[in-house]
């Protein structure tokens, strides 16, 4: 399982919310466009399951990714005092959460018929990793945060006739939560008292589907739209405090805030993509997205002890729903290469005054590119990049007197994809 969670889950955030576009190496290197009507190797069986009825032989996809998330926080003179210095008087560090994170995937498609068609994938599209330095300013918001779904999915495809096919998938995903959190044990700054710390986790499973529709009007052209159901990851953390001054420990259980069990609901949201692919002739092709997803639904993930009075340890940051537009081309240099290029733009799910350090969100901009040769009859190589660019990001957030006032930007916020793929038909 170990092994599992690192290839497939997704080890950043970089939609418009929570979700990675980059599940195969056509999504790498197209910036997702096309995504739901281009059905051209095993991955569709996420990106549209309806796609599988093109595949006439069984085939199976590989794909390795890794990322390097750029997240650096350099805060400004509104931030704070004690979140500024360590509580041994020293100065706190700026946030450097930046880090190369392991990916992939795997897909196996079967026509069964000429109608129908089964598949599975091991896959990650929902989550986010960070990681910070435990001494940095906004420790009391995040020291590490976790939150990462690896998804099985079954799925099935039918072929109604030369131009309708439908395809619907079970979406069995395993949650993983993870908080850490600094405990402010010292407000008035009156010697040199250690932070405490709150951590809290859990794993769940979670439930739920995605529906497709294949429509091909032409041999060139064909549209695709799917529907993602939300999944809902019912979390139930122990909440872990470690190293709290005594009489801040014996406050916290008489307000029931110790050792106690949180309840923190999360839904990866419902989504809508709607594609287009049209080949031009025969080298030259063109595709497009539409998108939705529904992250006013998401619930609330982050933790903390703002003031001594606490009543609560969670905080409904308020999210807000996304869009996703994206364009992309295919040239078939030759035979066995083909070439790709790609652009896509998604909204930001939060505004910035909404922004956390434990969810630096933002809007994104991708731009994909990349080669897939054909090694032999059967078998496809695949090399993809792909810069996704959200720029500075804005923080400014004030939760109580032992949170404090965390306030600056996310400077220069990037991630790059390499995707390497093996595709195998048999």
């Amino acid at each position: 399982m170990s092994l599992l969670l690192m290839v497939a889950a997704p080890a950043a955030t970089w939609a418009g919310g929570l979700y990675l576009y980059e599940v195969g190496p056509a999504e790498v290197r197209t910036a997702s466009a096309g995504m739901a009507a281009r059905a051209q190797d095993a991955s569709t069986l996420f990106t549209n399951p309806a796609g599988m009825t093109r595949l006439k032989q069984p085939e199976v996809l590989f794909s390795i990714q890794p990322l390097y998330m750029h997240l650096n926080f350099e805060s400004d003179s509104n931030t704070s005092a004690h979140n500024q210095r360590q509580p041994d008087g020293s100065g706190a560090d700026n946030g450097d959460a930046s880090a190369w994170l392991p990916t992939g995937s795997a897909f196996y498609v079967h026509p069964v018929t000429n109608q129908l068609s089964l598949g599975i994938g091991v896959f990650g599209y929902f989550g986010l990793a960070l990681k910070y330095d435990d001494g940095w300013e906004g420790r009391y918001y995040a020291r590490e945060a976790q939150l990462q779904g690896m998804t099985f999915m079954p799925a099935a495809a039918y072929r109604v006739n030369d131009w309708l096919s439908f395809g619907a998938g079970l979406n069995v995903m395993y949650g993983i939560l993870k908080e850490r959190v600094a405990v402010n044990n010292n407000p008035l700054g009156l010697g040199d008292i250690q932070d405490g710390e709150l951590e809290i986790k859990d794993n769940e499973w979670g439930f739920g589907y995605l529906a497709g529709v294949l429509v091909e009007p032409t041999q060139h052209t064909r549209f695709g739209l799917t529907y993602l159901s939300k999944t809902r990851l019912d979390f139930k953390a122990k909440t872990d405090f470690s190293d709290l001054r005594p009489a801040f420990e014996r406050l916290l259980h008489r307000r029931g805030l110790l050792d106690t069990d949180l309840s923190m609901r999360v839904n990866a949201p419902q989504a809508v993509m709607l594609s287009g692919y049209h080949q031009i002739n025969d080298r030259w092709a063109i595709m497009g997205n539409l998108g939705w997803q529904d992250w006013s639904n998401f619930g609330s993930i982050d933790v903390g002890v703002s003031a001594e009075n606490s009543t609560s340890l969670t905080a409904d940051l308020h999210y807000k729903d996304t869009w996703h537009a994206a364009l992309g081309v295919e040239y078939k240099a030759s035979d066995p290469l083909l070439l790709s290029l790609g652009v896509a733009y998604d909204s930001s799910m939060m505004g910035d005054g909404q922004r956390s350090p434990s969810l630096p969100s933002g809007l994104a901009w991708r731009f994909g590119t990349g080669a897939q040769y054909k090694a032999k009859k059967n078998i496809d190589l695949s090399l993809a990049y792909e810069f996704v660019w959200s720029g500075d990001l804005a923080v400014d957030v004030n939760r109580g007197p032992l949170a404090g006032r965390v306030s600056g930007d996310y400077t220069n916020t990037s991630l790059q994809a390499i995707n390497l793929a093996l595709n195998w038909r048999f």
